[in-house]
């Protein structure tokens, strides 16, 4: 059942862009099929190909939609400087970390086998299947409306999967089993605060818990910007999305929501814009911070064992793990030490990696080292500086007042990959529209809000 989810959704994303305006069928394919699609192990390994998963097929079919309808238009790269150099960094910086790591590593009696050629070849293409959302957002979601009918597709979307999601709150996290075979990940892991912490089709519990955070978000902010019939149908949408977080159980999620929530219902669009900056430009320090030690780990420990001493321990065992990988990745700072867990700590005496890699950045600066990171969190990170250039010298009629929550909702997208390693295509998705949004400001183009009101039927 899930390899044929995953072989008819290809036929789904050409049905899509035939039926709908090229804007709507990327987020649609994309949206659907990563709330919708079953996580690995289920997907399709071909020879000298990354795995073929939810991640990667609906958005290599909607690419391949991209190239068959609308070959004149076929520019990927954006017209940045910064952004394509920061684009081809990413894809083609793994060849360089093969090249530097073509010996083995050596603990004691076991070996690490050396990378190659080949799996430089692999590396890049999963670099290239990865940044897909971004360059279809990047061209499709241009313009103020392409904004709306991304918060409300975040809404809506957060609207229907809240039914499974509650339905796991009360039975526990089963639908991936029941519908798909098997399950996507450690059973003890849902278990929080007495309860059950929801999963649904997607990864993780955090997962699904940032996901409707994303919604709740757009749900405030199309609330307050938006000119609607009926407009407090968005407020309860809010409110009951806000209802079912609590529900799931997710700390991280919880304190983003107590932040960014107040943050979107009383801020300006310029205060927003300024606080993603913020948490943007925190994201993309906090590896250099952490290195020369002016991260407060103790005060933050002990302000987390004020709360849950269980997950005070998790995080202390958390930083510990990251100050020796982060020696570890000093050695080769670079271009980092690649893949094979050659980026861990082994035990010399038994074979046994000591080391877990939990948040994102690690992992990045472990096997690509420091380029690699800055290329990959500067591309996602840059639109939100590239919209506050744009931006903060215009009146406020002249651009999309929803790109200020949407800034917002990239930064703490990005924010959470510190202590957590899902990289998502929402997260590439909503950069790319970003940054086509903030070209289309500097060239002028009209991208304005829309004006006009709309009926819920419109809407949907």
């Amino acid at each position: 059942m899930a390899l044929l989810a995953l072989v008819v959704w290809p036929l789904v994303t050409v049905v899509l862009f035939q039926k709908l305006p090229p804007g709507r069928a990327v987020i649609a394919t994309l949206l659907m099929g990563f709330l919708f699609l079953p996580e690995p192990p289920a997907g399709f390994d071909f020879p000298l190909l990354p795995p073929l998963t939810k991640h990667t097929i609906p958005a290599l079919s909607a690419f391949f939609m991209w190239y068959w309808m609308y070959p004149h238009d076929f520019r990927p790269l954006p017209r940045s400087p910064v952004a394509v150099s920061l684009l081809l960094l990413f894809i083609f910086s793994p060849i360089i970390t093969a090249l530097t790591n073509m010996h083995p590593v050596v603990w004691g009696d076991f070996v690490i086998q050396a990378m190659t050629i080949k799996d430089s070849i692999g590396f890049v293409i999963q670099q290239i299947l990865l940044v897909i959302p971004f360059l279809l957002a990047r061209r499709f979601l241009t313009r103020a409306e392409d904004q709306r009918d991304l918060m409300y597709a975040f809404m809506i979307g957060g609207l229907v999967y809240s039914f499974p999601m509650l339905v796991e709150i009360r039975l526990s996290p089963q639908l991936n089993l029941w519908i798909y075979g098997y399950y996507q990940h450690d059973f003890v892991q849902t278990i929080r605060f007495g309860g059950f912490r929801p999963m649904v089709f997607l990864y993780h519990g955090i997962t699904a818990a940032f996901f409707l955070l994303l919604s709740i978000l757009a749900a405030f902010a199309l609330w307050k910007t938006q000119k609607i019939k009926s407009k407090w149908m968005l407020f309860g949408a809010a409110v009951y999305l806000t209802g079912v977080l609590v529900l799931a159980k997710s700390l991280g999620a919880w304190l983003f929501a107590a932040v960014l929530i107040p943050s979107i219902v009383v801020l300006g669009t310029r205060w927003q814009l300024r606080l993603a900056v913020c948490i943007a430009a925190f994201a993309i320090t906090y590896p250099a911070l952490k290195g020369v030690g002016l991260v407060p780990e103790t005060a933050i420990l002990e302000a987390a064992a004020s709360i849950d001493p269980d997950r005070a321990a998790s995080l202390e065992f958390r930083f510990m793990n990251e100050n020796r990988l982060l020696d570890r990745a000093q050695e080769k700072p670079l271009f980092g030490w690649g893949n094979y867990d050659r980026n861990q700590i082994m035990n010399p005496a038994n074979g046994v990696i000591e080391t877990i890699t939990d948040g994102r950045w690690i992992i990045v600066i472990g096997q690509l080292g420091w380029l690699g990171f800055l290329a990959e969190f500067g591309v996602l990170v840059l639109p939100v500086f590239l919209l506050w250039r744009e931006v903060r010298h215009r009146a406020a009629d002249d651009y999309s007042l929803l790109i200020a929550p949407l800034s917002l909702m990239l930064a703490v997208n990005v924010f959470e990959l510190l202590p957590n390693a899902t990289l998502t295509p929402l997260t590439w998705l909503m950069a790319g529209a970003l940054t086509g949004y903030a070209e289309a400001l500097r060239d002028g183009r009209g991208a304005y809000e829309p004006k006009e009101r709309l009926a819920w039927r419109t809407v949907l």
